[in-house]
């Protein structure tokens, strides 16, 4: 056994104990520790930020998207804690037996939700990931092994000192339950997404390299999502004053997130009126457009787009524009083109809106907001894992529940089957 297997069944190994452990952990005790967890990271904040800024100062040449996802602030050290305790309010996830039903034969038969077991997580830059996983792993009764970039590595162990600190001074957790796996050595990915005697769920944040590493040479269920590219469609039916606001709000609040808006589709009988003002407001904002011919002619400072571009997620200062004629040209496009992830039409036409969020397949289907709230903590989670385009076990922003799975409880008074 190599030397990179040996640490891979040393910090399985203990994960794997620790969350044999956590899963029987009271509520309490999982709160509590949440709540310690949330102080102790507003308690570091000037240490993260120092670390952060070491991390920043070492990764000038990387993309822009990528500073952006790196960079910590004080308000986003505070939000951190803030979404951690958080969690700490929401329901348990598991332990309760839903849909109990009586069954002829005279057995009652429900669900119980469970913890997964040790979710393993490799991410790129983000190190909010760090916080927000450890506080969703610890509510749902589940320990993480987290391997996060070497270009946010001093940044997060810190925030892992933080919370470690945290849940050594409540002791009623295993500090096992949280492990931060070596991200300097990047053949490490490689061994865990084959680790499957310890990691019962993986989950991937990052570029399409590593998305791609992971579908391809896992051995063990992946929620994933490859793609952001998004839509907002703006229908002949539209607000243009909320149209306005809500399309500028999906380019333009974070270009690098995989809710960012990548597409603007602009129905025929409005184009005239909407996209000259739209776009001089985009392009003020520094972002360039890549146009239609169409479009190209209401906005002549617009590149000609080309079939490439309505595939591509920009993660930048780019938009695609189109007009189309309709709800129909809009479903249309979005179906050809789309990446499954987060998709919104402007309209005030129940009809249009009726077949939009019925026929458009994404994850997060959003009506008269902006693609910017598909996210863990504004749809209410707490936090978020990552968001999933799969279709299966977890879609869309993937809180608590996406880290839990069901067993059948049966309940009986000497039955015997005939």
């Amino acid at each position: 056994m190599d030397n990179l297997q040996k640490y891979i069944t040393e910090i399985g190994t203990r994960s794997k104990a620790a969350s044999r452990e956590i899963r029987h952990a009271s509520l309490l005790a999982r709160n509590q520790s949440l709540v310690s967890i949330s102080t102790e990271i507003l308690k570091f904040k000037t240490k993260i930020l120092e670390a952060n800024n070491e991390d920043l100062n070492q990764s000038k040449n990387l993309s822009r998207s990528i500073i952006d996802r790196l960079t910590l602030t004080a308000s986003g050290i505070d939000s951190l804690a803030e979404g951690v305790l958080n969690v700490s309010s929401l329901p348990d996830p598991i332990g309760n037996i839903e849909d109990i039903r009586q069954q002829p034969s005279g057995i009652k038969v429900g669900k119980m939700r469970v913890p997964i077991g040790v979710v393993g997580m490799i991410y790129e830059a983000r190190p909010s990931v760090t916080a927000d996983v450890a506080a969703l792993v610890i509510k749902s009764g589940n320990a993480a092994l987290l391997k996060g970039g070497v270009e946010a590595a001093k940044t997060n162990s810190v925030l892992m000192e933080a919370i470690l600190v945290g849940i050594n001074q409540v002791g009623l957790i295993p500090s096992d339950c949280v492990q931060l796996v070596d991200p300097t050595d990047r053949r490490i990915a490689e061994k865990l997404i084959q680790a499957d005697t310890f990691v019962d769920l993986l989950i991937p944040r990052g570029g399409k390299s590593l998305i791609k590493l992971v579908s391809e040479k896992a051995t063990m269920p992946v929620i994933k999502h490859l793609d952001g590219v998004c839509h907002v469609f703006v229908d002949n039916s539209a607000d243009l004053k909320k149209a306005l606001a809500i399309s500028m709000n999906a380019k333009t609040q974070r270009l690098g997130t995989c809710n960012t808006m990548e597409t603007l589709l602009v129905g025929s009988e409005i184009a005239s009126k909407f996209i000259p003002i739209i776009l001089a407001q985009l392009e003020e904002a520094g972002i360039e457009i890549r146009a239609c011919l169409e479009t190209s002619k209401l906005h002549p400072n617009s590149i000609l787009a080309t079939e490439d571009d309505w595939y591509e997620e920009y993660l930048g200062p780019v938009l695609s524009v189109k007009i189309v004629k309709d709800a129909d040209d809009a479903i249309s496009h979005i179906t050809k083109y789309g990446s499954n992830h987060t998709d919104s039409i402007v309209s005030e036409d129940y009809s249009a809106i009726s077949k939009f969020i019925k026929q458009v397949d994404s994850s997060s289907v959003i009506v008269n907001a902006s693609t910017r709230f598909a996210d863990g903590f504004e749809y209410g989670l707490g936090a978020e894992i990552g968001i999933s385009t799969d279709k299966f076990h977890a879609r869309g922003p993937v809180g608590l529940e996406g880290l839990t799975s069901a067993k059948w409880i049966v309940f009986g008074n000497g039955e015997t089957r005939k």
